[in-house]
């Protein structure tokens, strides 16, 4: 459970960037780490070979000279001076019992207690050892021919730091290709991921109501596989669209007369409702109410389905709106209510389509009557570039999570759903958002102070 929330909090191309960094690092360590101690084990071996063959030229040499007596009694420590020697090391000579060397600070102690026992037995033997805190290796050479055994202790010292050299390049050799594993992760998931973004960006499209994106079809027929699924899946969505739009703008035309011959049959009835009984006038009041509520809702069909078929459109004109928020909030209520607008918007005119906001501004008043006990106030101001305008109702506001959904297609807010209310048509504030987002602007609903909620409508200054 804790990986997968992991998962889901990395994206994709970090983990993409990630698995090519970690394999990388995780090479370049296997890689550094076996060339460090084939390295190792070549220098070593080197190193020991040369030490040896330099050991036996030394021992013949001190074999040769240890027959003449006179340097024995007085030239031993000047015949180990004068080897040749490698870099750092000490020649130490044991003969009939007594020890040389040619420096004061090596002896025999200086030489392993195992290696000087074995080759005072007469085996050659090498062995590595700390000395002081050194690395040193310690070559012995038996000469049994003139009772001795000659010694050389060489420092490793160097080879070690040769090898530290080795270690700290092959390390910073590791960081970099583990930097470069992660500069080509990133290049390479965002040339992977870029069809993936067209596809989201494509489908977000689609889910705002754009149903001409398409992905465009490359090269790679792996990606070209998905991208003509989605575009043929958005061919096949944006076809039920518009069937559907076709069918509801069809059957709202062929309402429409057989509705007006029904309203124009009823209107007679109304105007002789005296003369019917009581029960034939609430019949008729049941009736004429359903067929005006029934006329509302085939014209909202209408509407939606012009704007559907995308042969809606604005006929632009100025608009001082001041005056235009009093004469429509007039036409839209039969009560009063205060409308206040910013001294500085008193006199602004803006281009906008009059007959669409005032359906704005007419389908709010509406909603506040029908579900919000009534308008208690409309203001108007500017924000920014903005013109922001704001409708208050007294009801109960709308929940936070169906502040986006009410302004859906036939949808309608759980109180109205509760009372079983059955007045509207769920597309009064539908209609709403399609004609502020046709004016370039967006709606929105949140809580009223006081209590209630509060429509707001946010229209640019010049419309786009």
């Amino acid at each position: 459970m804790a990986s997968a929330a992991v998962r889901r909090r990395v994206g994709l191309r970090m983990r993409m960037t990630l698995a090519f960094a970690l394999g990388a690092l995780a090479l370049s360590v296997i890689l550094a780490s076996l060339s460090y101690e084939l390295s190792r084990t070549y220098l070593l071996r080197q190193r020991e070979q040369s030490i040896l063959r330099q050991a036996y030229v030394n021992a013949d040499l001190v074999r040769g000279s240890l027959g003449n007596l006179d340097v024995i009694r007085v030239g031993i420590p000047d015949l180990l001076n004068r080897l040749e020697l490698p870099s750092g090391s000490h020649p130490v000579l044991s003969h009939q019992g007594k020890w040389f060397a040619s420096a004061l600070a090596f002896g025999r102690d200086s030489v392993p207690i195992e290696l000087r026992e074995r080759v005072l037995d007469g085996q050659g033997a090498r062995q590595r050892f700390i000395l002081r805190g050194h690395s040193q290796l310690a070559v012995g050479i038996p000469l049994p021919s003139v009772d001795a055994a000659y010694f050389e202790v060489v420092s490793l010292d160097e080879l070690r730091r040769t090898l530290g050299v080795l270690r700290t390049s092959l390390f910073a050799a590791s960081f970099i290709t583990f930097v470069g594993g992660a500069a080509l992760g990133a290049w390479g998931s965002r040339r992977v991921l870029q069809p993936v973004r067209a596809v989201a960006d494509a489908a977000t499209a689609v889910a705002s109501g754009d149903l001409e994106a398409r992905v465009e079809v490359g090269r790679d027929p792996d990606l070209a596989t998905v991208a003509t699924a989605f575009n043929r899946m958005t061919d096949a969505l944006a076809e039920r669209v518009e069937r559907d739009a076709r069918f509801a703008s069809s059957v709202s035309h062929e309402l429409r007369s057989p509705l007006t011959t029904l309203a124009a049959a009823i209107e007679v009835l109304v105007a002789r409702r005296d003369e019917l009984s009581p029960r034939a006038q609430v019949a008729l009041d049941l009736v004429a109410s359903e067929v005006q509520r029934f006329q509302r809702l085939v014209q909202d069909l209408l509407e939606i389905s012009r704007m559907d078929a995308g042969v809606s459109s604005l006929a632009w004109e100025d608009v001082r709106l001041s005056e235009f928020l009093l004469h429509a909030a007039r036409n839209s209520s039969g009560r009063g209510f205060p409308i206040e607008v910013a001294p500085e918007l008193a006199t602004v005119v803006v281009r906008a389509d009059k007959r669409r906001l005032e359906r704005v501004v007419a389908n709010l008043v509406e909603n506040a009557e029908t579900y919000g006990g009534g308008v208690v106030r409309m203001d108007l101001r500017r924000v920014n570039s903005a013109l922001r305008l704001g409708v208050e109702d007294a009801g109960p506001g709308v929940p936070i999570d169906e502040r986006e959904r009410i302004f859906e297609r036939f949808a309608r807010g759980k109180d109205a759903r509760r009372r079983g209310d059955t007045n509207g048509t769920g597309l009064g504030l539908s209609i709403v958002a399609e004609h502020v987002r046709l004016h370039g602007g967006k709606v929105w609903v949140e809580d009223r102070r006081g209590g209630g909620a509060r429509f707001v409508i946010e229209l640019p200054a010049a419309p786009r």
